[in-house]
């Protein structure tokens, strides 16, 4: 049995220890936000944060998690429902189109922001790697740049 908190909820999971983050989150646990892209860790897709580093779920086993801290997009927002100021910037610059990427986005960019709290151009460019296939790069930007300065202010 592996114990790991899961959006600030203890959980505990049995079966195998190499079962993909992805899978248990989804399967196990009923979170849908992460989602399967790739598989690969090339799309980001389905990034967490895990222990406030954003990584891709799909590359992740379950049998190395145990005291972990996992955030999906599900707890991103506080818990009286307000939107983090990343998932607000999203909202207000109108970012997604399909939706399918755009829980891997919010959390590559929470982390960016945790680590770089003003990133330029070159260095979202740098570590924002999550693919759209709508393609709205733009958008992002311009969120991801909302989202900072939101964040400075406050």
């Amino acid at each position: 049995m592996v114990e790991f908190t899961v959006n600030g909820r203890a959980v505990a999971l049995e079966g195998s220890a190499d079962k993909p983050l992805l899978w248990a989150l989804r399967e196990d646990l009923g979170i849908l936000g992460p989602k399967f892209g790739c598989g690969v860790a090339e799309c980001g897709a389905c990034r967490v944060l895990i222990d406030g580093e954003s990584v891709p779920s799909c590359q992740v086993f379950v049998g190395d998690l145990s005291g972990a801290r996992v955030v999906t997009v599900e707890g991103l927002a506080q818990p009286d429902g307000q939107l983090s100021a990343v998932q607000q910037a999203w909202l207000d610059e109108q970012v997604p189109q399909c939706g399918y990427c755009q829980p891997g986005f919010l959390i590559a960019v929470t982390a960016l922001l945790s680590q770089i709290p003003n990133p330029s151009d070159a260095q979202i460019d740098e570590a924002i790697t999550n693919i759209c296939r709508c393609g709205t790069y733009p958008r992002i930007r311009r969120a991801i740049h909302r989202a900072a300065a939101t964040l400075s202010a406050g």
